[in-house]
């Protein structure tokens, strides 16, 4: 008895605290999910972001691209990861639009552990330039005279894309049919190609396409107008009450050690606020964030709760 009391004091003695544990961390490689493909918003983002926290980590911090299901395949694989902090995703918006619409095996809001709200923006509706609506209400119009005539491109079933472009028909009463792609990027080619006439996608990888003329923007979704594209006007403006707030953030598995989940928040706040890297977010359309996890939580409760509304209100399926 003795001996196992003793076995069991020398264990405890030379057992790693958290605090210790934290300071070790990271001792392999972190995973870093962007749960679309390559050329999207989350992906660009997360391929900025990894190249400086690599050096300020000293691991190297590898991007993974998981798309599918909106992005809820990636999501899914983070949130089973073990919550040790070295398997995290870098996120939009459309993780709460997806997780309101899809039966995940998780709680989008209690079963993660929020880490950094990275910045905000809006989303655009942009047309292939051969599309005669050169506004809002020109795209309305067009869509009403020709009832599923017209097509856009999501960036996947049950995203932000997908349920904000439904918010939009519900209101103005056009009539345009969705075609879900697995990202951002693959939604923006087909729309430059032709293969659809119009999508709404996140302004980050979209603002180089409308400045080269593959695409051209008839609305965004915030409230004001964007500084980068001045004569884009809000949709609220042809579509009273539309507003849609994008987002991009970072978040783990429940159950991180609080001491890793601070350090990530510092570094990623003191990389976002570097000149350098806010002069490129906002050459990107996005206002620099960088808040406490608690912040990001707010987002997240909040959107979650709208898509659920906007879905049950449509009876979408």
């Amino acid at each position: 008895m003795k001996t196992a009391f003793l076995l069991l004091a020398a264990l405890v003695a030379s057992a790693p605290t958290s605090h210790a544990w934290a300071q070790a961390y990271p001792t392999r490689p972190v995973r870093l999910i962007a749960p679309f493909p390559p050329g999207g918003g989350t992906d660009l983002l997360s391929r900025i972001i990894a190249v400086p926290m690599s050096e300020s980590l000293g691991q190297t911090v590898v991007v993974d691209n998981r798309p599918g299901a909106g992005g809820a395949i990636g999501a899914e694989i983070t949130a089973r990861a073990a919550p040790d902090g070295h398997t995290l995703i870098l996120v939009s918006s459309s993780y709460c639009a997806t997780s309101a619409y899809q039966k995940i095996p998780y709680d989008p809001v209690k079963d993660i552990q929020p880490i950094i709200l990275i910045g905000t923006t809006g989303l655009l509706v942009t047309v292939h330039p051969q599309v005669a609506a050169t506004s809002i209400k020109a795209l309305i119009a067009q869509a009403k005279a020709n009832p599923g005539k017209l097509n856009y491109a999501s960036v996947g079933t049950g995203s932000v894309a997908h349920l904000g472009f439904e918010l939009f028909k519900q209101m103005s009463g056009a009539n345009i049919v969705h075609v879900p792609y697995k990202g951002g990027g693959p939604a923006l080619t087909a729309t430059v190609a032709g293969e659809v006439q119009a999508t709404l996608t996140s302004m980050v990888p979209t603002i180089p396409h409308v400045r080269v003329g593959r695409l051209r923007a008839l609305g965004v979704t915030t409230v004001k107008r964007s500084a980068l594209l001045p004569d884009v006007p809000p949709i609220g403006e042809s579509v009273p009450g539309f507003e849609i707030t994008h987002w991009y953030g970072m978040w783990g598995p429940k159950g991180i050690p609080k001491a890793i989940v601070t350090r990530w928040n510092k570094e990623v706040a003191k990389v976002l606020l570097t000149a350098a890297m806010k002069r490129q977010m906002q050459g990107e359309g996005l206002e620099t964030a960088a808040g406490p996890p608690e912040e990001f939580l707010k987002y997240v409760s909040r959107d979650v709760a709208k898509w659920r509304k906007v879905i049950k209100a449509a009876g979408i399926k």
